[in-house]
């Protein structure tokens, strides 16, 4: 089986290229990605295992010559490529729109013209919009951000593919958790750098907001599994839990005792959104072990130089 990875070098990314060398049923990993991001660790540290499986690309989604060249003999196409933002972040609409819209529709043409038989696209729960309600996969989506208009977007060219192939959107919550190819934009990764490099993190809002969060090693299993055993086409959610920010807070005070924060704006409700953990997904593939949160971050922890 040949994999084609658009955005591979990136945060998830690194992480699923390094599950993915060793499945037996996997021969070659091809990772696409412009380096927009400046993802250069992909290329640098540990040596991957079986790394003669993997095929470094360095080029655009919008470039449809070259992606269909390497879509002809490819088997499954997994699309990572975005410009991701923090859930609730409202600004740069024409960058969503060009790369998550109008890119994702690119790749999705060039998987029409190929003899791909499974695309699996990363989507986001953001796609859900706001609500102080606990929303399923039945729940009819309602972005309210230009990010998440543009990932439903991207949604509704993958659909197109499910009269041909397996067409498969994944709907991720907040993706946490160490990586080489690390992002820190996103809550819980900002927050424990700033704990521990600083000493102190910065809220916005009052802290009683809800988030669907994943750790990046169930969202990679998750991946892996989606893309080696057999799954129907359709659309799922993958969210570990729901955390509010002040109990999140808590936990990384338990593991710096001395932390400080400090809040911006407290007098405003900010968005928020929860998403319910279970989804069709595991009707068909084996779920992820559930993880503890303390654990998760403790583990974090030692990642860093010092």
């Amino acid at each position: 089986m040949k994999v084609l990875i658009t955005g591979g070098a990136g945060y998830v990314g690194t992480k699923l290229v390094k599950r993915l060398v060793s499945e037996s049923s996997i021969d070659k990993i091809v990772v696409y990605d412009n380096l927009s991001k400046g993802h250069h660790n992909f290329f640098l540290g540990d040596t991957f295992e079986n790394k003669e499986k993997i095929q470094a690309v360095r080029g655009d989604i919008l470039d449809t010559r070259q992606l269909k060249k390497l879509m002809k003999d490819s088997d499954v196409v997994v699309h990572l490529a975005a410009i991701v933002t923090t859930p609730f972040a409202n600004t740069d609409p024409h960058f969503y729109e060009q790369v998550n819209h109008w890119g994702t529709a690119e790749v999705v043409y060039c998987a029409e013209e190929s003899n791909v038989s499974k695309f699996i696209y990363l989507s986001s729960t953001s796609v859900y919009g706001a609500s102080t309600e606990v929303a399923n996969e039945n729940t009819v989506p309602s972005p309210s951000t230009f990010y998440g208009i543009s990932k439903l977007r991207g949604e509704e060219h993958t659909n197109r593919l499910a009269e041909k192939i397996t067409a498969i959107n994944l709907r991720g919550g907040n993706v946490y958790g160490y990586s080489k190819s690390m992002r820190f934009d996103a809550v819980i990764n900002r927050f424990m750098f700033d704990a521990n490099f600083t000493g102190r993190i910065q809220i916005f809002g009052n802290g009683k907001q809800s988030r669907a969060f994943i750790h990046v090693d169930h969202l990679t299993d998750s991946l892996t599994r989606t893309i080696t055993e057999n799954v129907e086409s359709g659309t799922y959610n993958l969210v570990d839990k729901n955390l509010q920010i002040l109990d999140l807070v808590d936990v990384i005070k338990e593991i710096y005792p001395n932390l400080e924060f400090l809040f911006t704006n407290q007098h405003m409700n900010l968005r928020e959104l929860k998403i319910s953990p279970e989804s069709k997904l595991f009707d068909q593939i084996q779920k992820f072990s559930a993880s503890d949160l303390k654990s998760e971050l403790l583990e974090f922890k030692e990642k860093f130089a010092f």
